[in-house]
Protein backbone atom coordinates (compact mmCIF):
# COMPACT_ATOMS: atom_id res chain seq x y z
CA UNK A 1 0.00 0.00 0.00
CA UNK A 2 1.37 3.40 -0.95
CA UNK A 3 2.53 5.69 1.82
CA UNK A 4 1.17 9.06 0.70
CA UNK A 5 2.59 10.89 3.72
CA UNK A 6 6.23 10.40 2.64
CA UNK A 7 7.63 13.88 2.05
CA UNK A 8 9.58 15.13 -0.92
CA UNK A 9 12.73 15.55 1.18
CA UNK A 10 12.41 12.04 2.56
CA UNK A 11 15.69 10.32 3.40
CA UNK A 12 16.04 6.52 3.54
CA UNK A 13 16.65 4.90 6.90
CA UNK A 14 18.84 1.80 7.22
CA UNK A 15 16.02 -0.57 6.31
CA UNK A 16 15.07 1.43 3.22
CA UNK A 17 18.70 1.78 2.18
CA UNK A 18 19.32 -1.97 2.57
CA UNK A 19 16.22 -2.63 0.44
CA UNK A 20 17.61 -0.31 -2.23
CA UNK A 21 20.99 -2.10 -2.19
CA UNK A 22 19.32 -5.50 -2.50
CA UNK A 23 17.13 -4.31 -5.37
CA UNK A 24 20.11 -2.86 -7.26
CA UNK A 25 22.06 -6.11 -6.79
CA UNK A 26 19.28 -8.10 -8.51
CA UNK A 27 19.84 -11.21 -6.42
CA UNK A 28 23.62 -10.98 -6.20
CA UNK A 29 25.75 -9.67 -3.34
CA UNK A 30 27.93 -6.77 -4.46
CA UNK A 31 28.54 -5.32 -0.99
CA UNK A 32 27.43 -1.89 -2.17
CA UNK A 33 29.57 -1.90 -5.32
CA UNK A 34 26.51 -1.85 -7.58
CA UNK A 35 25.11 1.15 -5.71
CA UNK A 36 28.39 3.05 -6.12
CA UNK A 37 28.52 2.14 -9.81
CA UNK A 38 24.97 3.38 -10.44
CA UNK A 39 25.60 6.55 -8.45
CA UNK A 40 28.78 7.29 -10.43
CA UNK A 41 26.89 6.81 -13.68
CA UNK A 42 24.15 9.15 -12.50
CA UNK A 43 26.70 11.80 -11.49
CA UNK A 44 28.14 11.51 -15.00
CA UNK A 45 24.62 11.73 -16.48
CA UNK A 46 23.90 15.02 -14.72
CA UNK A 47 27.43 16.31 -15.25
CA UNK A 48 27.19 15.85 -19.02
CA UNK A 49 24.06 18.02 -18.91
CA UNK A 50 25.96 20.84 -17.21
CA UNK A 51 24.03 20.57 -13.97
CA UNK A 52 25.76 22.68 -11.30
CA UNK A 53 25.38 20.03 -8.58
CA UNK A 54 25.45 16.59 -10.28
CA UNK A 55 26.24 14.66 -7.09
CA UNK A 56 23.27 16.18 -5.27
CA UNK A 57 20.97 15.28 -8.16
CA UNK A 58 22.35 11.74 -8.26
CA UNK A 59 21.64 11.34 -4.55
CA UNK A 60 18.16 12.79 -5.00
CA UNK A 61 17.51 10.29 -7.79
CA UNK A 62 18.53 7.33 -5.65
CA UNK A 63 16.52 8.66 -2.71
CA UNK A 64 13.44 8.79 -4.92
CA UNK A 65 14.05 5.23 -6.06
CA UNK A 66 14.42 4.13 -2.43
CA UNK A 67 11.23 6.00 -1.56
CA UNK A 68 9.40 4.24 -4.39
CA UNK A 69 10.60 0.90 -3.08
CA UNK A 70 9.43 1.93 0.38
CA UNK A 71 6.00 2.76 -1.02
CA UNK A 72 5.50 -0.27 -3.27
CA UNK A 73 7.74 -2.92 -1.73
CA UNK A 74 9.25 -3.84 -5.12
CA UNK A 75 9.83 -2.63 -8.68
CA UNK A 76 9.72 -5.61 -11.02
CA UNK A 77 8.61 -4.19 -14.38
CA UNK A 78 11.97 -2.66 -15.36
CA UNK A 79 15.61 -3.41 -14.63
CA UNK A 80 17.16 -1.27 -11.85
CA UNK A 81 19.61 0.70 -14.01
CA UNK A 82 16.92 1.59 -16.53
CA UNK A 83 14.51 2.66 -13.80
CA UNK A 84 17.17 4.86 -12.18
CA UNK A 85 17.73 6.64 -15.49
CA UNK A 86 13.99 7.19 -15.90
CA UNK A 87 13.85 8.81 -12.48
CA UNK A 88 17.02 10.78 -13.25
CA UNK A 89 15.38 12.23 -16.36
CA UNK A 90 12.51 13.61 -14.29
CA UNK A 91 14.92 14.93 -11.64
CA UNK A 92 16.89 16.69 -14.37
CA UNK A 93 13.77 18.27 -15.93
CA UNK A 94 12.59 19.45 -12.54
CA UNK A 95 16.01 20.93 -11.79
CA UNK A 96 15.72 23.15 -14.86
CA UNK A 97 12.61 24.79 -13.41
CA UNK A 98 14.15 25.53 -10.04
CA UNK A 99 14.87 29.17 -9.11
CA UNK A 100 18.43 30.38 -9.81
CA UNK A 101 19.22 27.33 -11.94
CA UNK A 102 20.04 29.41 -15.00
CA UNK A 103 21.91 31.93 -12.89
CA UNK A 104 23.97 29.20 -11.24
CA UNK A 105 24.86 27.67 -14.59
CA UNK A 106 25.96 31.08 -15.89
CA UNK A 107 28.00 31.73 -12.76
CA UNK A 108 29.64 28.32 -13.02
CA UNK A 109 30.43 28.88 -16.69
CA UNK A 110 31.99 32.26 -15.91
CA UNK A 111 33.99 30.81 -13.02
CA UNK A 112 35.10 27.90 -15.19
CA UNK A 113 36.24 30.30 -17.91
CA UNK A 114 38.24 32.33 -15.40
CA UNK A 115 39.76 29.16 -13.98
CA UNK A 116 40.77 27.93 -17.42
CA UNK A 117 42.42 31.27 -18.18
CA UNK A 118 44.27 31.19 -14.87
CA UNK A 119 45.39 27.60 -15.37
CA UNK A 120 46.55 28.40 -18.90
CA UNK A 121 48.66 31.30 -17.65
CA UNK A 122 50.11 29.16 -14.87
CA UNK A 123 50.93 26.36 -17.31
CA UNK A 124 52.62 28.75 -19.70
CA UNK A 125 54.67 30.18 -16.84
CA UNK A 126 55.63 26.69 -15.66
CA UNK A 127 56.64 25.53 -19.16
CA UNK A 128 58.74 28.65 -19.66
CA UNK A 129 60.49 28.01 -16.35
CA UNK A 130 61.01 24.35 -17.23
CA UNK A 131 62.61 25.32 -20.51
CA UNK A 132 64.88 27.78 -18.72
CA UNK A 133 65.85 25.20 -16.10
CA UNK A 134 66.54 22.57 -18.76
CA UNK A 135 68.90 24.98 -20.51
CA UNK A 136 70.78 25.43 -17.24
CA UNK A 137 71.46 21.66 -17.05
CA UNK A 138 74.56 20.11 -18.51
CA UNK A 139 74.18 18.72 -22.02
CA UNK A 140 74.45 15.16 -20.70
CA UNK A 141 71.85 15.65 -17.94
CA UNK A 142 69.45 17.42 -20.28
CA UNK A 143 69.70 14.65 -22.89
CA UNK A 144 69.26 11.94 -20.25
CA UNK A 145 66.15 13.42 -18.63
CA UNK A 146 64.49 14.18 -21.95
CA UNK A 147 65.19 10.69 -23.26
CA UNK A 148 64.11 9.13 -19.95
CA UNK A 149 60.61 10.63 -20.15
CA UNK A 150 60.21 10.27 -23.89
CA UNK A 151 57.25 7.99 -24.71
CA UNK A 152 56.49 8.94 -28.29
CA UNK A 153 56.75 5.33 -29.42
CA UNK A 154 56.37 2.10 -27.50
CA UNK A 155 56.16 1.88 -23.73
CA UNK A 156 58.09 3.96 -21.22
CA UNK A 157 59.63 0.80 -19.78
CA UNK A 158 60.96 -0.31 -23.14
CA UNK A 159 62.31 3.15 -23.94
CA UNK A 160 64.14 3.28 -20.63
CA UNK A 161 65.53 -0.21 -21.08
CA UNK A 162 66.99 0.84 -24.42
CA UNK A 163 68.35 4.05 -22.89
CA UNK A 164 70.06 2.11 -20.11
CA UNK A 165 71.66 -0.18 -22.70
CA UNK A 166 72.82 2.79 -24.74
CA UNK A 167 74.40 4.43 -21.68
CA UNK A 168 75.77 1.06 -20.50
CA UNK A 169 74.20 1.33 -17.04
CA UNK A 170 71.68 -0.77 -15.14
CA UNK A 171 68.01 0.17 -15.08
CA UNK A 172 68.27 1.02 -11.37
CA UNK A 173 71.27 3.28 -11.93
CA UNK A 174 69.45 5.03 -14.73
CA UNK A 175 66.37 5.54 -12.56
CA UNK A 176 68.47 7.01 -9.74
CA UNK A 177 70.25 9.42 -12.07
CA UNK A 178 66.96 10.50 -13.62
CA UNK A 179 65.43 10.96 -10.17
CA UNK A 180 68.30 13.22 -9.07
CA UNK A 181 68.09 15.32 -12.23
CA UNK A 182 64.34 15.58 -11.88
CA UNK A 183 64.69 16.67 -8.27
CA UNK A 184 67.04 19.49 -9.26
CA UNK A 185 64.73 20.51 -12.11
CA UNK A 186 61.66 20.57 -9.86
CA UNK A 187 63.46 22.77 -7.33
CA UNK A 188 64.61 25.08 -10.12
CA UNK A 189 61.11 25.30 -11.62
CA UNK A 190 59.50 26.02 -8.23
CA UNK A 191 61.94 28.86 -7.59
CA UNK A 192 61.47 30.23 -11.10
CA UNK A 193 57.65 30.10 -10.91
CA UNK A 194 57.67 31.74 -7.47
CA UNK A 195 59.85 34.56 -8.76
CA UNK A 196 57.70 35.01 -11.89
CA UNK A 197 54.50 35.03 -9.81
CA UNK A 198 55.98 37.60 -7.44
CA UNK A 199 56.92 39.85 -10.34
CA UNK A 200 53.45 39.46 -11.86
CA UNK A 201 51.73 40.31 -8.58
CA UNK A 202 54.01 43.30 -8.08
CA UNK A 203 53.09 44.65 -11.52
CA UNK A 204 49.37 44.05 -10.91
CA UNK A 205 49.42 45.93 -7.61
CA UNK A 206 51.04 49.05 -9.08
Amino acid sequence: MARANIKRDWQPDKTAFDRLLAWLDEGTESRGERYLEIRERLVDYFGRRDCPFPEDLADETLNRVARRLEETGSIDDVVPARYCYIVAKFVFLESLRRPRQVELVAQNAEAAGAQVATERAENERTFACLERCLQSCSIADRALILDYYQTTSGSARENRRQLAQRLEVTANSLAIRACRIRGRLEACVRACVAAATYRQNSVSSE
